[in-house]
């Protein structure tokens, strides 16, 4: 009787799991506010910042170089009637396994002052995982 509460408690994991894998692709990853709520939800609210010492994310006092990042998913927005609402946001997972994003506005409209930001980020590996590998 003990062997079967114990399976009955992994069945009921096994099913949380499922539902919460189901729960992901159901919603539609549509807006940047969608994505960083869902990024939030999973500890990957790390945000990379750029700086003269590389990429860095706030308060953690680390900063990595690109051999040592890889964008494992992109994510682009289009304003509806402001191009200057039109983002990316690179996911990005670090050698050391720290899960992480960095956002930029499209073209002219970029908040990253000089080429350092998009050279940087023109050297980073991609490997466009499923959403469902990440989330």
């Amino acid at each position: 009787m003990g062997d079967r509460g114990g399976f009955a408690f992994c069945g009921i994991k096994l099913v949380v799991h499922v539902l919460n894998k189901l729960s992901f692709m159901e919603t539609n990853m549509t807006t940047l506010s969608t994505v960083l709520n869902k990024l939030k939800c999973r500890g990957h609210d790390n945000e990379f910042v750029m700086n003269e010492k590389g990429f860095g994310i706030a308060g953690k006092g680390k900063y990595y170089q690109p051999a040592e990042l890889m964008i494992i998913r992109t994510y682009r927005f289009e304003g509806n009637s402001d191009p200057s609402d039109s983002s990316i946001l690179y996911l990005i997972e670090a050698n050391d396994g720290l899960i992480g994003y960095t956002i930029d506005a499209y073209g002219a409209y970029s908040n990253n002052d000089g080429p350092g930001y998009d050279d940087f980020i023109k050297k980073l590996h991609i490997e466009n995982r499923d959403e469902q590998l990440i989330f």
